[in-house]
């Protein structure tokens, strides 16, 4: 094992037997012909990386990927089925809720037991256990069964557990999503001063925003295969790839580029197959057979969306770009994104306006605008012409999931119509380091000064 690494993993497999039927299991295992009733699941597929002594790296990709199983394998919960695992440290562990802890003990003496087999002695847990219990802030509960706890609880005894026995290695697998918002920001806090000490960590989230922000290299997985690992900003970029069902693009992608050290992705964009399912369901919002390239088939589209209008004009696709110009639902607070929509007209229209809206998940309309309210210059059409109108703003909305609207409407005879409308066609996911007050950012300029003894300093 090199010495400048904390941890190896080489060609490492993990291989579930899967039976259709419980009785499958006692078959197979009284086979005289040695007869198979099972199939194999590939939770990890002949994965290899390494992480570097004092090394942030976080483990990204869609639930199933193994991101899980690869961090179970690395404390031991788990062994591979193939494959070589080599640690250099001391490990603490914060795994799903729940591992590692006796149900029936107390939380205090879940504290001895888990110092207790990572080899600390009794005396030196009696020094630690202050610091663990005022970093906690559960009171008199650290007496009672951890069963009564609730998540929040549990989670806030398990972190302060696990960051208070100065790992030399900290493993965190999502557990930090439990806790409340105010628990979180402490322990975010914690851990960035532990990574600047020198501590290697081991990360698995979906929030993008801790990824990019505090992680030194990202490891990208899918469906137990290991696609690619790299800087953040890249790593981020390619996974945007495979929420939004880009395979094909993907591989082509990382085939071509050996070098992920940088800080963004720079690629045209490239057509899924026709082989490939397509994102919305199978829904074809009206597009002609001698539509290519279309942006709709490089995003998640909803296909329960609600459509309506008249059918003079159709929005036959729709996309939104980030700041890199890639087709993607996940965009980066504080970039620059836009949301593109193509409309092709069948009757002849004086005054088409093209317009917008996102929500939120409960239906809120949060923003949203139209060509009529920006005064932009739109011809009348004719029959077979195409509009292609893009919206170009600056995301200042909180990080979360939000949900993106469109339509084509205008005013005839003093009424309203709607020639077509796609209602909730499309999620946005915004991922942010920073969350303030509120539904978005006013990305204020703070300056603060402060006065000692008359004096401005």
């Amino acid at each position: 094992m090199a010495a400048e690494n904390a941890i190896e993993i080489k060609d490492v497999t993990k291989i579930y037997k899967l039976y259709d039927k419980p009785i499958d299991r006692l078959k197979e295992s009284l086979s005289p012909r040695h007869r198979e009733y099972h199939r194999d699941f590939y939770a990890l597929n002949n994965i290899s990386f390494t992480v570097e002594k004092g090394q942030t790296v976080g483990i990204i990709g869609t639930n199933g990927s193994g991101k899980s199983t690869i961090l179970k394998i690395i404390t031991g919960v788990l062994t591979p089925t193939t494959g070589t695992v080599r640690v250099d440290g001391k490990i603490s562990a914060l795994l799903e809720l729940g591992a590692g802890f006796n149900q029936d003990y107390t939380g205090i003496e879940n504290i001895y037991m888990n110092g207790t087999m990572m080899g600390y002695s009794r005396k030196e847990m009696d020094a630690k256990l202050p610091e663990i219990l005022a970093f906690a802030e559960i009171g008199d509960f650290v007496y009672q069964p951890v069963k009564t706890y609730s998540s929040g609880m549990f989670v806030r005894l398990a972190f302060a557990l696990a960051i208070n026995v100065e790992p030399e290695i900290l493993i965190v697998d999502e557990a930090l999503s439990v806790g409340d918002v105010f628990f979180q920001s402490k322990c975010y806090r914690r851990m960035e001063e532990i990574r600047k000490s020198g501590t290697t960590i081991v990360m698995v989230t979906h929030d993008m925003g801790s990824i990019i922000k505090y992680c030194d290299k990202v490891i990208l997985l899918n469906k137990g295969e290991f696609i690619a690992e790299g800087s953040a900003g890249k790593m981020v970029d390619l996974y945007k790839k495979i929420l939004a069902g880009q395979m094909e693009a993907l591989r082509a992608e990382v085939a071509q580029m050996h070098d992920f050290s940088g800080d963004k992705v720079v690629v045209a964009e490239e057509n899924v197959s026709a082989s490939e399912e397509k994102a919305d369901g199978g829904k074809d919002m009206g597009a002609s057979p001698e539509d290519k390239g279309l942006m709709r088939d490089q995003m998640t589209i909803n296909a329960n969306r609600e459509e309506y209008g008249d059918g003079r004009a159709e929005i036959f696709d729709l996309g939104l770009l980030d700041e890199r110009g890639n087709v993607t639902n996940l965009l980066l607070k504080g970039e620059n994104f836009s949301i593109r929509e193509r409309i092709r007209f069948h009757a002849d229209i004086q005054a088409p306006i093209f317009t917008y809206t996102i929500k939120d998940k409960k239906g809120t309309e949060l923003t949203g605008t139209n060509t009529l309210f920006e005064g932009t210059d739109i011809k009348p059409v004719k029959a077979g012409d195409e509009y292609d109108v893009t919206f170009t703003q600056k995301m200042t909305l909180q990080g979360g999931e939000y949900l993106l609207s469109m339509s084509c409407t205008g005013f005839e005879g003093g009424e309203h119509v709607v020639y077509h409308r796609l209602y909730d066609v499309a999620n946005i996911t915004v991922i942010s380091n920073k969350n303030t007050v509120g539904i978005y950012d006013m990305e204020p300029e703070v300056e603060a000064q402060i006065k000692r003894k008359g004096t401005v300093v």
